[in-house]
């Protein structure tokens, strides 16, 4: 079981080369916003990718948790003390 989990936390940690495209502008201003942090363009951009995968990780579950709540209802504390017909009756 122990080796199982090693290779997970392996395959968890590895790491994958992203490309992507920048305007000429946009790279000459992150390559300052990056040294600013001291940190590699590349650091930057999976910090703020890890920031935005979290947001909606927790989005999802305080979704899932209000859905629950929905589901199960509130009690108000009221006494209902007629039925639905005698509240309707004409």
């Amino acid at each position: 079981m122990r080796a199982t989990r090693i290779v997970r936390d392996k395959m968890n940690t590895s790491k994958q080369n992203v490309t992507i495209s920048l305007t000429r502008q946009t790279l000459q201003k992150v390559r300052v916003l990056a040294a600013h942090r001291a940190t590699s363009i590349s650091g930057l951009v999976a910090e703020q990718i890890e920031i935005l995968v979290g947001e909606e990780e927790a989005y999802e579950r305080a979704q899932r948790q209000a859905m629950t709540l929905l589901e199960q209802g509130f009690h108000m504390g009221g006494v209902i003390r007629a039925s639905r017909d005698e509240l309707h009756e004409r």
